[in-house]
């Protein structure tokens, strides 16, 4: 069901630090900010031969990230990304099975502009995983 990791996602204090830590130091191609109020975050990506590195910041007071920050102020690993063909199926075949989706359990628009789902970490083993429409 799984396809390609397509990101990693990692919650930073300072996106401009971290993104010119990808840049000057990693030589990797960063892009620009990217503010996504519904999803209270702020994204750079970090664009890798093999995949993405996604850095998350907390966009408002009602970001979901915001605790994350609080409780890991110098930031981290928040979620890794895999791709699927469909989303609407991935998300029904999963709920079948018991695993939680978070939100209203419907997939949402995504960073990339695609169709997202996120699992509760408890069923992924303590990670959190999101789930793209390719």
């Amino acid at each position: 069901m799984i396809g390609n990791l397509n990101h990693v996602a990692i919650v930073v204090p300072d996106l401009d630090s971290a993104g010119r830590l990808y840049r000057e130091s990693f030589g990797a191609e960063v892009s620009d900010p990217v503010d996504l109020p519904e999803h209270g975050v702020t994204t750079v990506f970090v664009n890798l031969p093999n995949t993405k590195i996604e850095l998350l910041h907390p966009l408002g007071e009602g970001s979901p990230i915001r605790r994350f920050l609080e409780k890991n102020p110098d930031g981290g690993m928040h979620h890794v990304c895999y791709e699927v063909e469909d989303i609407g199926t991935a998300a029904e075949r999963l709920k079948e099975q018991g695993l939680r989706i978070l939100g209203d359990g419907n997939p949402k628009i995504g960073a990339h502009g695609k169709p997202v789902v996120f699992l509760h970490p408890k069923d992924g083993i303590g990670t959190l995983i999101e789930l793209e429409q390719t």
